[in-house]
């Protein structure tokens, strides 16, 4: 694993068309039922807690039984502008520093292009973390159908 104190942080950015209004999309994202089976879910996994204050200043909190392990999930939300976006600050179990996520929800056609930015990504996680926001927002994309 690299020192990440050699390494600049970067931002990952990855889009999907979703075939629902933006208003449903934005919505998704706050739901406690809806969320526990797309955001931070992985196939072999078990959702045990979603709690969410959909507030800015709120958060979340997403919990997730990955063999004997917890994956906590944890974000304050900064920004909520029905339907079109929202941000928040993000961070896990696993590592306790902040960065920051925004999801831009434009109309396309009969649905929606979602633009999700990740800032403050280490590096050496670039490629993994484009690669779970890609299934999370498949994930929503099926959960939406």
């Amino acid at each position: 694993m690299a020192d990440h104190a050699k390494v600049s942080p970067v931002s990952v950015t990855v889009e999907r068309r979703i075939a629902a209004s933006p208003e449903i999309v934005f919505d998704a994202w706050l739901e406690p039922e809806g969320v526990g089976k797309w955001l931070f879910a992985t196939p072999d996994g078990l959702m045990e807690e979603v709690e969410i204050d959909p507030r800015v200043g709120g958060g979340f909190r997403i919990v997730e039984r990955r063999g004997d392990a917890l994956a906590e999930h944890y974000g304050e939300y900064v920004a909520l502008d029905r339907p079109r976006r929202l941000a928040f600050d993000f961070w896990t179990s696993f590592s306790a520093e902040r960065t920051r996520v925004t999801i831009s929800i434009e109309p396309d056609g009969d649905g929606a292009l979602v633009t999700l930015r990740h800032d403050g990504v280490w590096a050496d996680y670039e490629e993994r973390t484009q690669k779970g926001w890609n299934m999370m927002l498949g994930n929503l994309a099926k959960a939406l159908a």
